[in-house]
């Protein structure tokens, strides 16, 4: 199983990111897609997620900026991220939950630096 996390980078304040990533492996689709990240010195949190049944969670921190969309066929998760604070600066990591078959377990991707400047 693997999850191939693309799109980091470096912009300024305001600016715009996309986060792809894509998940392989699996005969059974994650139920569960999304993304978390962990900023220097704190713990890893959760950013967005996405379920098979079409419902997604997004943390505070990403309401009104940020858009998880999931393509089910195609085992993506991507994340745009609008209107970026310095504070959005962190590694994010693709995340993914198989619930059942022998792939059962839950996976995380390589993290990809975002870092926003003031």
């Amino acid at each position: 199983v693997q999850l191939q996390a693309s799109g980091g980078g470096s912009v300024q304040a305001g600016g715009f990111l996309k986060l792809s990533c894509v998940f392989s492996g699996s005969i059974v689709r994650p139920k569960v897609m999304g993304w978390y990240r962990q900023a220097p010195g704190k713990q890893r949190e959760l950013v967005a997620n996405s379920n098979l049944d079409g419902t997604a969670i997004r943390a505070k921190p990403a309401r009104g900026r940020f858009t998880i969309t999931r393509d089910h066929a195609a085992n993506t998760v991507n994340l745009l991220m609008h209107n970026l604070k310095p504070e959005d600066t962190a590694v994010y990591y693709c995340n993914a939950e198989v619930d059942r078959g022998p792939q059962q377990g839950t996976y995380w991707g390589q993290g990809t630096l975002v870092t926003v400047s003031s």
